[in-house]
């Protein structure tokens, strides 16, 4: 290499080392988890890159990096990551150099990831788990719980986050604040609601020290969303279900069942609390054995006790 490449190459490399210097130094008001996931993106272009300045990278380069992961098993969800890294960091020399014009992340797209379907309970499954016998304090908790969110299809935060006053047995709803502090009103089915006295008068028997916490630990304190899933857990293998149950599934299958009954996406959507209509698509790819009727006239734990 000749001397004059030599010192072309201290300067290139002398350069993007202050570049990336500032740019962590940039990275300091961020997040840790984002400071650090970026800086993770910048270390696999790094080493993709070589020698080459990243500075001076072209859109072909960093499409050529792109398949060179995804041929090392990277899916498009993970590529998107990376390249929501790289975007970041040439954002960021692009303000800080305003000859830097060609910003090589305009138009690559990383390569799409087949959607995976929501797991859901089938009704049976649904009631099956739901149907929790007992009067011990902690099973009477556990079965409002459950019986709630499959009626009325509540996401695990809001549960742990359900305050007393946000439910109104007068009108059968539930007053729930879901993503971006958006408010929603939720009916409650009539299983449910029975499930839910029930755990009221248990409630009243126990050291509630968060006096406001519609669900409380066992020492009277709120109940924690880790402490759902557990339970969620526990009870899934008590009654019978041969696969693991998470929260979110009773929330998918709350969801799945009312819009095979009724058909109506935009309810179901509005019902959720889901911002676009496409979140709520998903479930119109979901078959199952067993088809509900529309909400309050069939839907499992929404049915009316008949009178004898």
């Amino acid at each position: 290499m000749s001397s004059a490449r030599t010192e072309v190459k201290a300067r290139t490399s002398g350069a993007s080392d202050a570049l990336l210097a500032a740019y962590a130094t940039h990275l300091q008001t961020r997040s840790a988890h984002t400071r650090h996931a970026y800086w993770r993106d910048i270390e696999v272009l790094k080493e993709l890159a070589g020698d080459l300045a990243l500075a001076e990278l072209s859109a072909a380069q960093l499409r050529r990096f792109l398949a060179i992961l995804h041929g090392r098993g990277l899916s498009g969800r993970s590529l998107a990551r990376v390249l929501s890294g790289w975007r970041a960091f040439y954002r960021f020399v692009t303000e800080r150099d305003p000859s830097f014009k060609d910003n090589p992340c305009m138009g690559l797209r990383a390569p799409k990831t087949p959607k995976k379907l929501p797991a859901a309970l089938s009704p049976d499954e649904a009631v099956q788990l739901v149907t929790i016998d007992g009067d011990e304090a902690l099973s009477v908790r556990d079965r409002a719980l459950f019986e709630l969110a499959y009626s009325s299809g509540l996401r695990l935060a809001e549960l742990a986050g359900l305050n007393l006053a946000s439910l109104d047995f007068t009108t059968g709803e539930v007053r729930v604040w879901g993503k971006g502090s958006k408010e929603r009103i939720v009916p409650v089915g009539a299983p449910a609601r029975d499930a839910l006295r029930a755990w009221m008068a248990v409630r009243e028997t126990l050291p509630a020290r968060d006096t406001e916490a519609m669900f409380l630990s066992r020492s009277g304190r709120r109940i924690t969303p880790r402490a759902i899933e557990q339970r969620l857990a526990l009870w899934a293998v008590k009654r019978g279900l041969s696969r693991h149950v998470h929260p979110h599934m009773l929330r998918h299958s709350f969801a799945s069942h009312v819009l095979q009954s009724s058909g109506d996406l935009r309810a179901v959507q509005e019902l959720l609390g889901h911002a676009s209509i496409a979140s709520t698509q998903v479930y119109t790819h979901l078959d199952f054995q067993y088809l509900a009727k529309m909400y309050d006239q069939a839907h499992p734990r929404a049915k009316k006790k008949k009178r004898r």
